[in-house]
C-alpha cells in the first residue's frame, strides 16, 4: 500500500530543489528548440528538469513510473499503478520571455486517481499543494473551500485564441460568455491558472488543448476545496491523452453549461 505522506514529503522537496535550479538559471545562456511549430518552445532546462524528477523518482520509488512532457525516459500507455505525470516548466513562453508566470506541475495518481497535486510558481515562491481527503494549501496556508459563484461576477481565464477563427471551436460560442462576465485574463500557464483558480483567484478557466502534464497537478487541488472539473463537455478528464479542460468554482458549470456551452 503506498505511503502518500512519504511520496508527498519527497514530491514538495524534489519541487523546491528543481525551482532553485531554474531560478539559478535566469543567468545562464539557454538553449531554445521548436517542437511542433514555432511558437512550441523547449529549453534545456525542461529536459534537464524533467531528467531531474526522472532521476529522484526512479531512485526512491522504482516501482513508479513518470509521464513528462519532454518524454525523457519512459513511455506510458495506461495509468496502472502509480504513475507521476509532470510538467517541468509550464509556461515555457513566459520561462523565455519573462522570467516569471511559469510553473512546475506535478500530479501524483493511482490507477487513475489524483493522490497529489503540486503547482510551484517558481519566481514567487508560491506552492500549491494538496493531498487527497487532507486539504489543499498555498505554502502553510490552508486554502478555504470554493464559494458558489455566477456569471456576472466572473474572472475568467481564457486564451483570446479561442474567441478568434481557430481549428477548435466556433468563435462565436465563448464570445458572449467573455461579454457577460466581469472579466478575463490569460497567464500564459495552465498549471498556474488551475492553482489561481483553487485559490479563489480566478473562478473558472476554460481551454480547448491541454496534455494530461497540464493539469494533472491543479485538478487534485482543485477537486480538494470543492471546485469542479470536467472537459467542456461535462465529461470526466483524460489523463492520459488530454483534451478540453473546464474548471470552476461551484454552480458556474452548469450556468456556463446550460446558457452557453449548449450549441456544442
Amino acid at each position: 500500500m503506498a505511503n502518500w505522506e512519504q511520496i508527498d514529503t519527497y514530491a514538495k522537496q524534489w519541487i523546491k530543489e528543481a525551482g532553485e535550479r531554474l531560478k539559478k538559471s535566469f543567468e545562464e545562456k539557454l538553449n531554445i528548440e521548436t517542437k511542433t511549430n514555432p511558437n512550441d518552445l523547449v529549453t534545456n532546462m525542461d529536459k534537464e528538469t524533467e531528467k531531474f524528477f526522472l532521476d529522484k523518482i526512479t531512485e526512491t520509488f522504482p516501482g513508479h513510473r513518470i509521464l513528462g512532457e519532454e518524454g525523457i525516459g519512459q513511455a506510458v500507455e495506461d495509468l496502472s499503478g502509480i504513475v507521476w505525470i509532470i510538467d517541468p516548466i509550464d509556461g515555457t513562453m513566459n520561462f523565455i520571455h519573462m522570467q516569471r508566470n511559469f510553473a512546475i506541475s506535478i500530479g501524483v495518481y493511482e490507477h487513475g486517481v489524483g493522490h497529489i497535486g503540486l503547482v510551484y510558481d517558481v519566481v514567487h515562491d508560491e506552492l500549491y499543494h494538496a493531498r487527497k481527503g487532507y486539504g489543499a494549501f498555498m505554502n502553510d496556508k490552508e486554502l478555504p473551500h470554493l464559494e458558489q459563484a455566477k456569471v456576472s461576477e466572473t474572472i475568467l481565464s481564457l486564451n483570446a485564441t479561442w474567441v478568434t477563427e481557430n481549428r477548435r471551436i466556433d468563435p462565436s460560442v465563448l464570445g458572449p460568455l467573455v461579454r457577460d462576465v466581469r472579466g478575463t485574463r490569460s497567464y500564459g500557464s495552465a498549471a498556474l491558472e488551475l492553482a489561481f483558480v483553487a485559490a479563489g483567484r480566478l473562478d473558472a478557466y476554460i481551454t480547448m488543448r491541454l496534455a494530461p502534464w497540464d493539469f494533472a497537478g491543479g485538478t487534485v487541488i482543485i477537486e480538494e476545496v470543492g471546485g469542479e472539473v470536467t472537459d467542456l463537455y461535462g465529461k470526466k478528464l483524460d489523463y492520459l491523452k488530454g483534451g478540453t479542460v473546464f474548471v470552476s468554482k461551484p454552480g458556474l458549470h452548469e450556468e456556463i453549461s446550460k446558457k452557453y456551452l449548449k450549441e456544442l
